[in-house]
């Protein structure tokens, strides 16, 4: 690394990128990528974070690493710092605040501020690149998006209007620019691309979601804290790690990669047990196609699961593991078998096991259905809006459930699905002090545990391909599949799981990917998608009849042909 200074920069030049830092203003130049706003807002529930003098950087050399700290003198706190710390590959940006407050949101890459030169408002990062690429699955899909174009990695969302963002939840925290505009709403193009990857554990994910937010030609990351967040005396930001990569694919891979080495992420799973690798039978497909009207959950029913593995079998397809999909339970939040849907499941699942399949249980995450209000976290009004898993009671009550349904029914694990309801709200209490990430990890360290003390070798899959999850998830569910690009056109669902398996196998390279299969526009869609399940991760099965989008039915021949891949 090479430095040279002058009365108005700083010029450093490692073989892997050329960075200027001013002397003058809190910026600096990312030669070819950024013009680097170093402001910075740390907002609390008492107001405004804004700056109103910016201090020249103070350099600072450590072998192969290089710092540069840019005090701020700010309205909400005692001191303020921004920092970049540069190594041969890599720019980490952090903030560190002094003093007291309860975080409402903070900014990296740009701020509130007056300038020295009396210029104030918000100030943000200039952009030179032209795409910026999304790990996360969203409505209208477009991988690679403009670079005026939002992007939020969240755990919070559902299918309305604008929250359509967390069919992974929470999805690797990285973004990656690019100079080149994409063809296509799941084109990559090649060339040179910057990812930018949030450095964090657990411990500190407790903002609920990340947002790009561009405008007229610049750009600033946002964390929201929703005030769940105390600082007491000091507090540094999670840090934003600039660094080439070849790929986005390849961005992904250092964010992980640098997750693990600052040993904020594990290795990888602790196991894998064979059967988890057998091909899977899910019954939710099933289940919208035969609904006809109905509510698909009245569906989830011990006859008509017979019914339709048995129709399998007759073709060559015989499942290792099943999935009994929504509604087994009477209630989703201290759940035991509907008798009227499911008469004998403890014989059924055994008699399952005597012919050597597994069976999983569908679980709606964070429901609070059936649960005391003290043991959820509650809205204003003092209502049970999630389960709340920093509660002992709630910890408690999943260890019996475990007890209830691995050991007396015999279940061999869990689906874990609608982690993207994580609560959400400034005026939400709950137990405990995580929020965000570390509250929905909480969540799944709490089934997780508690079932592998029952059972060992139980399959727990869950749709959070974050790195800091491999802890807590043994297989990687890909989740439901989308529509539309930006223009209104469907996207191919086998494009849609060769981009989605590429972002969990880069966050999560030891883990099992159960690829999904629901929903599907039309029956060719769908023999495309399965041909390409096998190559790609576990193969779903979720279609057994018809297509609940289009009605066409589903040929012997069809299921046949799934049977001979599935052999492959």
């Amino acid at each position: 690394m090479r430095i040279t200074t002058t009365d108005t920069a700083h010029y450093l030049e490692t073989g892997h990128y050329r960075l200027t830092v001013s002397r003058t203003d809190p910026s600096a130049e990312l030669e070819g990528w950024m013009t680097l706003n170093l402001l910075a807002s740390v907002n609390t529930a008492a107001g405004r974070d804004e700056t109103y003098e910016t201090l020249p950087p103070v350099l600072d050399r450590r072998d192969d690493t290089v710092v540069f700290d840019f005090p701020q003198r700010t309205t909400g706190w005692e001191a303020k710092t921004v920092r970049l710390t540069c190594t041969p590959e890599t720019i980490a940006l952090e903030v560190r605040v002094e003093g007291n407050g309860m975080l409402s949101d903070v900014t990296l890459m740009g701020g509130r501020a007056v300038l020295n030169t009396r210029a104030s408002g918000t100030f943000r990062t200039g952009l030179h690149a032209r795409g910026v690429f999304s790990p996360t699955p969203a409505h209208p899909i477009q991988v690679v998006r403009p670079v005026s174009v939002p992007v939020a990695l969240t755990v919070v969302g559902d299918a309305s209007p604008g929250r359509l963002h967390a069919v992974f939840s929470p999805p690797p925290l990285v973004l990656a620019f690019g100079k080149e505009a994409p063809a296509g709403a799941t084109d990559v193009p090649g060339g040179d691309w910057l990812g930018a990857s949030v450095r964090a554990g657990i411990a500190d994910l407790t903002f609920t979601e990340l947002a790009y937010e561009p405008l007229d030609g610049g750009a600033l990351l946002r964390f929201d804290y929703e005030c769940h967040t105390e600082v007491r005396g000091a507090w540094t930001s999670p840090a934003v790690v600039f660094r080439a990569a070849s790929s986005p694919w390849e961005a992904i891979s250092h964010h992980r990669d640098d997750l693990v080495t600052h040993g904020l992420a594990p290795e990888g799973p602790a196991e894998r047990h064979a059967w988890w690798s057998e091909p899977l039978f899910c019954g939710w497909g099933a289940q919208c196609a035969r609904a006809d009207g109905r509510s698909p959950v009245e569906l989830s029913r011990q006859d008509l699961y017979d019914e339709w593995l048995a129709r399998i079998e007759e073709h060559g397809i015989v499942p290792g593991t099943i999935v009994i999909d929504d509604r087994w339970q009477l209630t989703y939040g201290d759940p035991e078998p509907d008798a009227s849907k499911w008469p004998a499941l403890r014989e059924w699942i055994a008699a399952r096991h005597a012919r050597g399949q597994r069976v999983l249980l569908w679980w709606r995450a964070w429901s609070p259905e059936g649960l005391p209000a003290q043991e959820c976290v509650t809205d204003a009004g003092g209502r049970a809006v999630a389960a709340d898993p920093s509660n002992p009671a709630y910890r408690q009550r999943i260890r019996a459930v475990m007890e209830r349904l691995l050991g007396d029914l015999g279940a061999d694990g869990f689906k874990v699905d609608f982690t993207q309801w994580s609560p959400s709200g400034a005026h939400l209490k709950a137990y405990g002090s995580a929020w965000g990430p570390a509250l929905l990890h909480e969540l799944l360290a709490t089934l997780y545990d508690a079932a592998k003390a029952v059972k060992p070798d139980a399959l727990m899959i869950t749709h959070t391909p974050h790195p800091a999850f491999a802890d807590v998830s043994d297989m990687i569910r890909l989740n439901d599949v989308l529509e539309y690009d930006a223009a209104g056109d469907l996207v191919p669902a086998v494009d849609q799981l060769r981009y989605r398996h590429a972002v969990a196998a880069r966050a999560m390279p030891g883990h099992l990917i159960d690829t999904d299969q629901w929903p599907m526009p039309s029956r060719a869609d769908w023999l495309a998608y399965a041909e390409a399940q096998p190559e790609l991760g576990v193969p779903a099965l979720y279609y057994v009849e018809s297509i609940d989008n289009t009605r066409e039915p589903i040929t012997g021949a069809d299921l046949r042909q799934i049977a001979e891949w599935w052999r492959r």
